[in-house]
């Protein structure tokens, strides 16, 4: 694979996750293609434009080496950077044991504090009453299982396996949000027993948390067929449930891991891109956004933010 397709694929992941804007590094999209050679105007690459799968190193031997971006206040550990195979094709198989989650216990440099880190959106009001809504009136986490149980609010429930309400413990302080349960989720009827699962629970271990310290919840209760994107209406449907889970578990700080997650957590339209790196107040309590497991398998250059997102939210839950 030439430098192009690498990019080229680099580009489509990113478009499949939401992203409508992309930084690479400190270059725009239009400067890494010049120094691919594949510049808009119609010129073509050059013959000594390297060929590489990795389009950081192809940039980097075309002689565009953007210095690195400044992180959130901490170095990331060598581990954090480890490369895994890069780029790969949506449907191969990245064995979650070659991707490294760094120990807590590595020196990082001086850290930003936490009130000058930037104030994200603030959601409240209205549109969180949902009183007429049965929803509103479980009294525990279990009476929410046993409705999701049952539940027929969207046509998700005739083509699952299992229900898959969330799981962990339901006095957690720390809660994580993900999207939707895959193919493992929707055998086994908990979240993130898959690849992905594999890589958060090594992620939550690198803050000193274990599964049984947190709770653990997608926003849509039943696998979607194929794995495919929510539709609205299901997210609709769906939402309530994980408003009371919220409501009821009363946690200190929310993860939420993905775009759906995010946006329907912060009634918003913004990507990743735009809403990591800030503190969200989700009815009072403080919400990190970050990448979803997933997108760190298919993109290993994530991580770096990832860590510096996940290493936010647990400063939050200490302070």
């Amino acid at each position: 694979m030439d430098a192009n397709d690498a990019l080229r694929r680099y580009l489509e992941q990113r478009r499949e996750l939401g992203e409508s804007e992309l930084v690479l590094d400190s270059l725009s999209v239009e400067e890494a293609m010049k120094l691919l050679g594949a510049a808009t105007g119609g010129s073509k690459k050059s013959a000594k434009a390297p060929t590489s799968t990795d389009w950081r190193a192809a940039v980097r031997a075309a002689g565009g080496a953007p210095e690195a971006r400044p992180s959130l206040g901490t170095s990331v550990p060598p581990e954090v950077l480890e490369e895994v195979p890069t780029l790969a094709p949506r449907a191969a198989a990245v064995p979650a044991t070659a991707v490294h989650v760094p120990s807590t216990q590595t020196p990082s440099a001086p850290m930003v504090a936490l009130k000058d880190v930037p104030t994200g959106l603030i959601v409240s009001g209205a549109s969180r009453a949902l009183a007429d809504d049965i929803a509103a009136k479980l009294a525990s986490i279990e009476e929410i299982a046993a409705t999701v149980a049952k539940c027929t609010r969207c046509p998700l429930y005739a083509t699952a396996k299992n229900p898959v309400p969330g799981t962990g413990n339901p006095n957690a302080d720390f809660m994580i949000v993900g999207e939707a349960p895959g193919a493992n989720e929707d055998e086994q009827g908990v979240p993130f027993v898959g690849q992905a699962g594999q890589l958060l629970t090594k992620i939550i271990g690198a803050i000193n948390l274990t599964r049984d310290d947190v709770f653990i919840v997608n926003v849509l209760k039943h696998r979607p067929p194929g794995n495919r994107n929510p539709l609205p209406e299901e997210v609709q449907a769906c939402s309530p449930y994980l408003v009371r889970q919220i409501e009821l578990i009363r946690p200190k700080v929310i993860l939420a891991l993905g775009t759906f997650a995010a946006q329907t957590l912060l009634e918003t339209k913004n990507t990743i891109g735009k809403l990591r790196g800030q503190i969200h107040r989700y009815y009072g309590v403080p919400l990190i956004v970050t990448y979803h497991p997933a997108a760190l398998l298919r993109n290993p250059a994530w991580k770096r933010p990832t860590w510096e997102d996940v290493q936010l939210a647990r400063r939050i839950l200490d302070q």
